[in-house]
């Protein structure tokens, strides 16, 4: 039976790299894949996914009106799908989340997210709060805090490097932006567990 998959973790950890690798393991042995990506994520170009250490592939973008069945089915109808891969899986809708469960119950095609489990100020993201409930299957991808410990939460900076507290939820950035922490370092940097 297929299954929807949530791979979530800290900023830095690795995910797009799996999720890439995956998909290469999978049309190595001749089968295809269906990558997809947020729209408002275009640090290496719309419709591009690209890890931090180089690797890229093209891949379908969705936003917020994107009705994920309708693309896959589409795309499963032009070549079958043996795998749909979604990067920064946060920004999924709740409706996007159910639509990918369907995906994998109804057509039978696994699903694999990956995705940040929560924001800077460690609230979840609407996306990622329904995986965590509906997955079949999910898997922590751990990272360092500067301390060594494992890191689970990330905070935002300003060019200057001082924290911010305060801002949307989204803001797209990568290492110029973020520094994934410790719930305890986070915890100091953000000036106590409600910064609110």
């Amino acid at each position: 039976m297929a299954k929807l998959y949530f791979s979530y973790a800290a900023m830095n950890a690795g995910k797009t790299t799996i999720l890439l690798q995956a998909s290469h393991n999978y049309r190595e042995r001749g089968m295809h894949t269906m990558l997809l990506t947020a729209k408002l994520d275009d640090r290496v170009g719309e419709g591009q996914i690209g890890s931090r250490i180089g690797l890229q592939a093209p891949a379908f973008v969705f936003d917020a009106n994107t009705d994920m069945q309708d693309l896959i089915a589409t795309e499963h109808a032009r070549q079958e799908l043996a795998c749909v891969m979604v990067d920064e899986a946060q920004f999924l809708s709740e409706a996007q989340v159910w639509q990918l469960a369907c995906i994998a119950d109804d057509m039978g095609i696994p699903v694999m997210c990956y995705g940040l489990r929560t924001d800077f100020q460690g609230n979840l993201f609407p996306g990622s709060a329904r995986l965590l409930a509906i997955a079949d299957v999910l898997r922590e991808i751990r990272t360092i805090c500067h301390c060594g410990r494992k890191a689970t939460m990330v905070v935002r900076q300003n060019e200057q490097g001082e924290v911010i507290q305060q801002g949307a939820q989204i803001d797209i950035g990568g290492n110029e932006k973020y520094v994934s922490l410790c719930r305890r370092h986070w915890t100091d940097a953000m000036g106590g567990p409600d910064p609110s």
